[in-house]
């Protein structure tokens, strides 16, 4: 395992960019982008107007972000923020908090209320328009999503349930959510999550120290300990895709030096391409 010299209040959002050779992710409430050059090792930050919960990548160039003010489009050197627009105008006190690409080019994400009081949070789709639709509701904590190499699956959590749930994958978005895994008070909370190749799911514990791998049948296959009490998320990163990069928090601690950092873990199984959004 490799700590990288960072410090992050709330990092999120791990994404691997092959066209940059480089991993990124946010710093929520920094808040901040930064990228890990895998051909160098060097790490670049951006401080963000306000609070970022995750960036992906674009099909052509560049990022879309989801802010706290709503989706933008996001150019690096130089920084250029361009609004897209916000899905919860009249709902001041949320944020977005994690959403990935899917394979047909969209993007899933989440939102919630920053003082986790409300179950005000949804699940969202942004098409290659740009045109976003609800597509679940009712979350105090959204975390995920993530997609089975199949296709047929959508997981998605709300932390603060300590569940995972799967949806059926349709024509026109998801339908039928089940609980899918429950973590218990010993587990902590289920964070940010990725698929690997063999369609396990690897799940960051928050309050847990650990990332843990299930199966597509929801059974734990294994866990890795780490130094960080707060792990967030996961990505597979690299060329063959066989680097495993995980973020941390420091946010609510009195921190050790582990806490909030980012990790290179070695796993021993591959993962998946990003997939691009295609607007």
């Amino acid at each position: 395992m490799i700590e990288r010299d960072v410090a992050d209040t709330l990092g999120e959002g791990t994404l691997w960019s092959a066209r940059d050779n480089a991993v990124y992710w946010v710093d929520i409430l920094g808040p901040a982008l930064n990228r890990l050059s895998l051909h160098d090792g060097a790490v670049e930050r951006w401080v963000m107007p306000e609070p970022l919960g995750w960036v992906a990548e674009r099909a052509g160039r560049g990022f879309i972000g989801g802010f706290k003010s709503g989706f933008a489009a996001i150019s690096l050197d130089p920084l250029t923020i361009t609004p897209i627009g916000d899905p919860e105008p009249d709902l001041s006190y949320n944020r977005m908090n994690d959403g990935k690409a899917d394979a047909q080019g969209h993007i899933w994400c989440g939102t919630m209320d920053m003082e986790e009081e409300r179950d005000s949070g949804s699940l969202y789709r942004l098409a290659p328009d740009l045109s976003w639709q609800q597509m679940d509701s009712g979350y105090r904590v959204t975390n995920g999503p993530a997609f089975s190499p199949c296709g047929k699956w959508l997981y998605h959590s709300d932390t603060s349930r300590r569940v995972m749930y799967r949806f059926a994958r349709t024509a026109d978005g998801i339908a039928d959510r089940q609980p899918f895994i429950h973590f218990t008070d010993a587990d902590g909370y289920p964070d940010g999550m990725t698929v690997d190749a063999d369609g396990y799911i690897w799940v960051a514990h928050w309050g847990g120290g650990r990332i843990s791998r299930f199966t597509p049948d929801g059974a734990l296959d294994r866990a890795i300990a780490l130094p960080a009490r707060q792990v967030t998320n996961i990505t597979f990163a690299g060329p063959d895709l066989d680097r495993m990069f995980v973020s941390s928090a420091a946010i609510g601690l009195d921190a050790t030096p582990y806490d909030g950092g980012f990790y290179e873990v070695d796993c021993g199984v591959r993962g998946l391409p990003t997939n691009l959004f295609a607007g």
